[in-house]
């Protein structure tokens, strides 16, 4: 794919407080979609410049996926005259966003009340690790808010508590912080005049995991146990073939039908504990069970055929080394190596959204710290 498009929001100014991932995700989304982001770090800079090795300090993979497409400004915030320079920086932007915690936040003026004694109409993005009550003034990270919010224990299946290995709570409290600047721009534009956004880690990890694992506990009084079923099983995972792995997803009546017709299982085809849902449902372990034992006749390749002709959703389980060879993430441009200026031939992963069908301009190479400090400093 060759052509691209403007991001939808170029023109708007983001002033980037963050550190660590929920924010810097935020931002990195908003720097994808054609946004300026103007990135304040610390003399030490970002924590995820020091995370994991890179080929130079303070340039490490994830400071370099985090933050393509945004400028380093490097102030201290703790020095009378850099908290000078940072407030006559204020007026300039659209929106503020930070991931402080409310009270430090407060000391460097980044409230509704400061932003205004600034002479700053910006949306203020607050992303915290609690909203209002007990828990507020509590700092936050990914694995505690895991634990928290009932993920860890959904991923442990109730049993034995275990963590999702990928910072899943940084990263949607990120993009809902993202969603919510874009809406409530969009709302000033419509005349709702929104000051401010705040993101709790907490409350917004509990309403991402809960939606399909409440279970009987969405009635009160409960009509039953949480968690839903199918995807407590234990054998829900990528099943074994005769020479590899197959991630495979029988779920509709007709997916099933269509499989144990083609396997000569007539009797189980009209067996509703695998062709209704309702059936599968109460009996998901069984039905699992006899898919596993079925996959290992054949190979990957053999299945990924067969699962075609009968229009059953099926695929390959990569590796990361995988995903650098696939032939549709190649063909449509997904993951690039392009030179950067400092850490050479680099790979990245281009933003996934699809504008008039084409895929959004590149952005500009991670920046080195304080890289554009003299020129964000100088512009009106």
């Amino acid at each position: 794919m060759s052509e691209t498009a403007s991001g939808p929001l170029t023109g708007l100014r983001i002033l980037d407080l963050t550190g660590t991932m929920s924010g810097p995700y935020c931002t990195l989304l908003l720097a994808q979609l054609g946004a300026t982001v103007d990135k304040v770090e610390p003399p030490a800079g970002d924590i995820t410049r020091s995370l994991m090795r890179g080929r130079n300090e303070a340039m490490t993979p994830i400071f370099l996926g985090l933050n393509v497409g945004k400028r380093s400004v490097l102030l201290n915030l703790k020095d009378p005259e850099d908290r000078k320079r940072f407030t006559a920086l204020l007026p300039r932007y659209d929106a503020v966003v930070h991931n402080m915690r409310p009270a430090a936040a407060g000391r460097i003026g980044l409230t509704e009340e400061g932003l205004a004694e600034a002479g700053s109409s910006a949306l203020l993005c607050e992303i915290v690790g609690y909203g209002p009550g007990p828990y507020e003034d509590r700092p936050a990270y990914d694995d505690t808010t895991q634990s928290i919010s009932g993920m860890a224990w959904v991923q442990g299946r109730g049993e034995q508590p275990e963590y999702v290995r990928a910072a899943v709570a940084d990263k949607t409290a990120g993009l809902y912080a993202a969603l919510g600047i874009c809406a409530a721009l969009l709302g000033r534009e419509k005349g709702n005049d929104s000051a401010t956004v705040r993101i709790p880690m907490f409350e917004t990890m509990v309403a991402y995991t809960v939606v399909e694992q409440l279970g009987g506990l969405t009635f009160d009084p409960p009509e039953g146990p949480p968690l839903y079923p199918r995807t407590m099983s234990p054998s829900r995972r990528p099943f074994a073939t005769a020479d590899g792995y197959l991630g495979v997803m029988l779920y509709t009546d007709k997916h099933w039908v269509s499989f144990l017709t083609w396997l000569g299982r007539d009797d189980l085809a009209a067996d509703p504990n695998y062709t209704s849902v309702s059936g599968r449902s109460l009996h998901i372990d069984e039905a699992y069970g006899f898919l596993a034992k079925e996959l290992k006749a054949r190979t990957t390749d053999e299945w990924l055929d067969i699962m075609e002709e009968l229009d059953v959703p099926a695929s390959r389980v990569h590796s990361f080394h995988d995903l650098l060879e696939d032939p549709h993430l190649e063909k449509s441009g997904a993951i690039v190596v392009e030179d950067h200026p400092t850490e050479g031939r680099v790979r990245r992963v281009r933003a996934p959204f699809l504008i008039d069908g084409c895929m959004l301009a590149d952005p500009s190479p991670a920046p080195t710290l304080g890289q554009h400090t003299d020129v964000v400093l100088g512009e009106s």
